[in-house]
């Protein structure tokens, strides 16, 4: 049997989940700034009484929350929840997917790491194609300040952390990590965290390992805060100069995708 053009539309939402969709809709016209009640209901396309009868049961459940002179506010049961889904799920686990794109788009090897202490610690690895197998594993350290990812996340540290981790990360003696190497100075080292800061990114430039270089990027939680850092890294044949500049935007861009499943904005 023929149906009519009235069958052949879909049913409309249910009350339920229109008033569902509502009030996640105040929700993200107070996030993105509406303070009051006119300026709320002019984002979602409902009447005053309407956007008055949602905010007040957001407000009663803590999802938002009333400051005098000021207006409505993000509440703190959704820095609870927010906190909870960040923790629900491991960091490696969120950035698999982003690290994995990488490591087919460039072949070369792919690592997520964190800040412990004075240290890198390496959460995941993704093995290249490119050159012999690098010495790093999940769950190796490194001293920051030897390492480009490491750099990463030293970015929003002060210059006089900086120095401090320098001086800790020199070897005891010259040259004791491989003969004929020039060890780099800490002005020469300031120099090049200051272009990064502007940058927003980190360069390995052989400074842990003879032949290894790596692009980083670091990873920001809804704070904004460094939580982790990511690095794309090859041996010098595979890793030109020119390559890494031309990698920069690349690592940057994954670095932000894995920031924004932690609220981060780039």
């Amino acid at each position: 049997m023929h149906k009519s053009p009235e069958n052949d539309k879909e049913p409309a939402a249910p009350t339920g989940t229109q008033t569902l969709l509502r009030g996640l809709g105040v929700v993200q016209a107070v996030a993105s700034g509406a303070r009051d009640l006119k300026e709320i209901a002019k984002r979602i396309g409902t009447t005053r009484s309407t956007t008055h009868r949602l905010a007040s049961c957001l407000v009663e459940e803590r999802y938002l929350r009333v400051l005098p002179q000021v207006g409505y506010l993000l509440g703190p049961k959704l820095i609870e929840l927010g906190f909870q889904a960040r923790d629900e799920v491991p960091l490696a686990m969120l950035a698999r997917p982003w690290l994995d794109e990488l490591s087919a788009m460039t072949g070369d090897t792919v690592h997520l790491a964190i800040r412990d202490g004075d240290e890198v610690l390496y959460l995941h690895k993704n093995p290249g194609r490119n050159g012999p197998e690098m010495r790093s594993r999940v769950g190796h350290r490194m001293p920051l300040a030897r390492t480009g990812i490491g750099k990463a996340l030293m970015l929003d540290s002060s210059e006089e952390e900086w120095q401090r981790l320098f001086k800790k990360s020199l070897p005891a003696t010259p040259n004791a990590l491989w003969p004929n190497h020039e060890e780099q100075t800490w002005p020469q080292f300031l120099k090049r965290m200051r272009a990064y800061i502007k940058g927003a990114f980190a360069f390995d430039l052989e400074d842990n390992e003879p032949s290894i270089r790596c692009v980083a990027a670091p990873i920001r939680d809804a704070s904004g805060h460094i939580i982790a850092a990511i690095s794309n890294a090859s041996t010098v044949p595979y890793m030109p100069l020119e390559k890494m500049q031309e990698l920069v935007p690349t690592v940057k861009r994954v670095a932000q995708e894995i920031s924004a499943e932690f609220g981060g904005r780039g």
